[in-house]
């Protein structure tokens, strides 16, 4: 177990098309990460964005009614940025585009010495679904991610992909498979790690 200073917060973006107090498998594994997040001194929040107005756009700020600003804000306190995305056709949720498209507004945004805010931020995925999908989806959110600024740490995806063509969902699982445990703890351990060194020693101006 880490506890050394400095602490670190976690944000998870819950993608799943379920608004609360639906059941969500996307909402379970994202809830497994920051629980595995914490035994390194990590604490965190999940926002689940369906149940939020968060507007089409690549601006940081789509005006009157946008509900991203204050995700954004609770986004740049954070150290680590999770997405958890359900499957849907082999994709990664609307809501998780949209959450990417949101995001792209953060390369108009640099600091006093000309980093985007979102260097030294670590993003990590998390993927459930009753169908084959996982590795495109975090291929592509890893390539969003990285795009806007954020560091993907190695193994940086946990996942859980149901057998082919049936219909039984992460959320009615008995319990964890061990394979997923097992890549969500080396997912927590790394992203803790790799945060830890970037909030100490942040990447040279450009």
């Amino acid at each position: 177990m880490t506890t050394s200073t400095p602490p670190l917060r976690a944000l998870a973006l819950v993608c799943t098309l379920s608004p609360s107090p639906a059941e969500s498998s996307s909402q379970l594994i994202a809830d497994q990460v920051l629980d595995a997040l914490s035994e390194h001194g990590v604490t965190g929040e999940t926002v689940r964005l369906v149940d939020h107005d968060v507007k089409p756009g690549v601006l940081t700020d789509m005006g009157t009614g946008d509900e991203w600003p204050s995700i954004r804000e609770k986004m740049l306190a954070a150290d680590i940025l999770l997405v958890s995305t359900p499957t849907w056709m082999g994709q990664h949720s609307s809501v998780a585009q949209r959450a990417m498209e949101r995001l792209d507004g953060e390369l108009s945004e640099e600091d006093d010495e000309g980093r985007l805010l979102t260097y030294g931020k670590v993003g990590v995925v998390a993927v459930v679904g009753n169908e084959d999908g996982a590795h495109k989806i975090s291929a592509d959110l890893y390539q969003c991610l990285n795009d806007v600024g954020f560091t993907i740490p190695a193994g940086g995806v946990t996942y859980w992909n149901g057998e082919a063509m049936q219909g039984k969902d992460y959320k009615d699982l008995d319990e964890t498979p061990k394979a997923t445990a097992g890549t969500t703890k080396t997912l927590a351990a790394n992203a803790a790690h790799l945060a830890r060194l970037l909030k100490a020693d942040q990447y040279p101006a450009s």
